[in-house]
């Protein structure tokens, strides 16, 4: 990038991306082959458009863009369609408008050295907002306390049962060293179409136990979601025509949602990877 993004060009990429996530067969997740958890299609494109102003808005800190885009959506629905998107997608932006000619990635470290209790604060009143599921209560930086430590510092002790919070503590490694890695593989196998985003999609919930289903249901059944996936993982990367996995895809889709099992955090890393890549190539 040899200079920083226009705040117009940051929004488009972060509604592209949401868009993108959501034309992608992913199994146990809302998508337009099927809705599901109380949830469809619609809500997720409401909550795009709502959010995606605050995301790429000039002037504002990383936690008064995450404050800002949840209260947006909160606005046009009345569920949590999109808090683990949002607290990824701001600091990615927030390095993009100021990356002034150097790399995305070190500039996110920087970002994310420089977060400040200030963020945390807008960042907390943002989660309550939102009421994500699963969330309960913590020994340290609780959400429902006001926070004393920086937001970096409250992610970093969250980040065993948070894989948001995983990548704050670890610059984002999941999203730059598997996400692209996964996006750029299948564009060059299959150019760009939708099942490049279910490949990426099925590589985080293969390989990464899906903390959204963990913090609702227990380590074992991330555990097995995750080994259920591996299998259909492995076929898809094997395939030279991925339509060929639609069967095996819709049928783990139907599984999971019959039992209430919703893969969010791997949904939340795949439109975070769509959103690096879009303000890599800008």
């Amino acid at each position: 990038m040899s200079a920083p993004l226009t705040s117009d060009a940051v929004a488009s990429a972060f509604h592209d991306a949401c868009l993108a996530e959501l034309d992608a067969l992913k199994p146990g997740n809302v998508h337009r082959y099927t809705d599901g958890h109380g949830m469809d299609v619609a809500d997720f494109e409401k909550s795009a458009a709502a959010a995606a102003p605050a995301i790429g808005a000039a002037g504002l800190t990383v936690g008064e863009r995450i404050e800002a885009a949840v209260r947006a959506t909160r606005g046009v629905v009345s569920h949590n369609t999109n808090l683990g998107i949002v607290l990824l997608a701001a600091p990615l932006a927030q390095a993009a408008l100021i990356s002034a000619g150097k790399d995305l990635r070190p500039t996110l470290t920087e970002v994310l050295q420089s977060l400040t209790v200030e963020d945390a604060k807008s960042a907390y009143r943002a989660i309550r907002l939102a009421e994500p599921g699963g969330l309960g209560s913590a020994p340290e930086h609780d959400v429902a306390a006001e926070p004393t430590a920086t937001l970096l510092e409250a992610m970093r002790a969250a980040r065993a049962h948070d894989r948001v919070a995983w990548n704050y503590a670890h610059e984002f490694v999941d999203i730059f060293d598997l996400g692209l890695k996964w996006r750029n593989g299948g564009k060059a196998r299959w150019g760009d179409v939708p099942w490049v985003t279910t490949y990426v999609y099925l590589g985080f919930l293969a390989h990464i136990p899906d903390t959204l289903i963990e913090r609702k249901f227990g380590a074992h059944m991330a555990g097995e979601v995750l080994d259920e996936a591996r299998p259909i993982e492995a076929g898809l990367t094997q395939s030279h025509n991925p339509k060929e996995m639609a069967g095996p895809l819709a049928s783990f889709d139907a599984s999971l949602k019959n039992r209430g099992l919703n893969p969010g955090t791997s949904a939340d890393l795949t439109v975070a990877t769509l959103f690096a890549s879009a303000l890599v190539a800008g």
